[in-house]
């Protein structure tokens, strides 16, 4: 059979629709899936703590996936392209099949892994290939709306592909680290409780999800700004490890009626987002108009204890204040509320919207680096393709108009007992609960003198 060849794992950890596993199975060699532990090659950009807990149940649900299929994952921790060259010279072979992966540093560790062994690369986890989506003269497009129908020109996507029926294995596997050992899972304090109520990371749990999702999938644009109903998907953070492919998801549900198309349109921002950072790859960290460096946002001491009030959804605004809760319980946030969090912090609060993406990085179990650069930099106003910066939304406003009652109910419990008349904005003092940390009309008003001062 010759030598093995190895699968490179990474933000793909699925079976089906899986082209490199594909054709790792279709070179008549005995194929080694295996995934690296990688926290050397992001630096800074290391998976944050709730990716983390989503990973080990990730990575443990796809070797019990494999085995099924005569195979099981290696599991290595180290810099990349040191450890599978390491892997492959051991194994007497050069050859490795991986998906194209588009952050920064994973655009770096493939040119390392290529320069050590011969590494094969394929398309498939976005609706089309980064980067092939260009204006007629040929350039990558900057703004969403004229990108995402240029995109749907590409569509539909190719058919997924099935999982192979069999995996040839080698007849001896190289040792695997231990999944237990690597201290993905928190434990001092075990903070997932949550989390393990909400998700059921891996494959599985992503098809089911989807089989959920496409029964009221048709309402979708009627109910996905609604928090207090399960108006969305939820397959964000499937789709942020890979454990269900953009294509199976649209064959799924484009036949579904109704407003799928919206949805739909979701999926493009995703693409539209890896667009992004393909040409800014720096975009998570540096703003894309650089003017803003010398926005005059707020520091110190005082700034610093109104982000910690902010984490803790201790603000005083209660659509703000469940959500962040809802963030810390279950690694989650509703979109319209992230929305609004968001703007709360960069503009009542007046804080660089690196801070809130950094908070996210860390919490969010479906952290994406391109969305979650793109969103923030959309609401700073700082991106190329944002909301004005003295666009602000209030959360008082949005909170009823988005019927956020019930939300607010679950999450900010101290809150629980009050009417619809008053649970958006209570009356105070309200026992256990925080007064707001700068009223709507003052934080409004600070933002626009502080922007004003910025363009004056």
């Amino acid at each position: 059979m010759g030598s093995p060849v190895l699968v490179w794992l990474r933000r793909d950890l699925r079976l089906g629709d899986q082209a490199a596993l594909v054709a790792a199975c279709a070179s008549g060699a005995p194929v080694v899936p295996v995934y690296v532990l990688d926290d050397e090659s992001p630096q800074h950009r290391r998976m944050g703590a709730a990716s983390r807990w989503w990973l080990h149940h990730s990575l443990e649900r796809l070797d019990g996936a494999l085995r099924d299929k005569g195979s099981r994952l290696v599991l290595r921790n180290g810099r990349s392209d040191v450890v599978l060259a390491a892997l492959a010279q051991q194994l007497g072979g050069r050859e490795i099949h991986a998906l194209h992966h588009y952050e920064p540093w994973w655009r770096n560790a493939e040119r390392a892994v290529g320069k050590a062994a011969a590494l094969h690369l394929y398309h498939g986890n976005y609706l089309v290939p980064p980067g092939s989506v260009l204006t007629g003269g040929g350039t990558p497009f900057k703004i969403y709306t004229p990108f995402w129908r240029a995109l749907q020109q590409q569509l539909p996507p190719p058919a997924p592909l099935p999982a192979p029926a069999r995996i040839p294995a080698p007849d001896v596997w190289p040792a695997s680290e231990r999944l237990a050992d690597w201290g993905l899972l928190p434990t001092a304090p075990d903070w997932a409780g949550g989390f393990r109520a909400e998700w059921s990371p891996g494959e599985a749990g992503a098809l089911e999800r989807l089989d959920t999702f496409t029964e009221r999938a048709a309402r979708y644009a009627d109910r996905r700004n609604l928090p207090a109903l399960e108006g969305t998907s939820r397959l964000s953070a499937h789709l942020a490890f890979g454990e269900i492919s953009p294509a199976t998801i649209w064959h799924r549900v484009a036949g579904a009626g109704g407003s799928t198309g919206t949805f739909l349109g979701e999926l493009g921002w995703r693409d539209y987002a890896q667009n992004v950072i393909l040409q800014m790859p720096a975009y998570g960290a540096a703003n894309a108009k650089p003017e803003f460096a010398a926005f005059p946002w707020r520091e110190g001491a005082e700034a610093d204890a109104d982000l910690t009030a902010w984490q803790q959804g201790r603000t005083g605004y209660p659509i703000v204040d469940a959500g962040m809760r809802q963030l810390w319980h279950s690694g989650w946030m509703h979109n319209r509320v992230r929305m609004i969090a968001a703007s709360f912090l960069i503009k009542h609060l007046l804080m660089d919207w690196r801070r809130g993406e950094q908070w996210f990085w860390d919490t969010l179990v479906d952290a994406d680096y391109g969305q979650n650069a793109v969103n923030w930099q959309w609401s700073a106003g700082s991106g190329i393709d944002a909301n004005m910066f003295v666009r602000i939304m209030a959360p008082l406003s949005q909170s009823e108009k988005f019927d956020a009652g019930e939300y607010i109910r679950r999450w900010v419990p101290e809150l629980a007992h009050l009417p619809d008349a008053a649970i958006h904005d209570p009356p105070l003092p309200v026992r256990g609960y925080p007064p707001k940390m700068i009223g709507h009309a003052e934080g409004r008003a600070r933002a626009l003198a502080a922007w004003a001062h910025f363009k004056g």
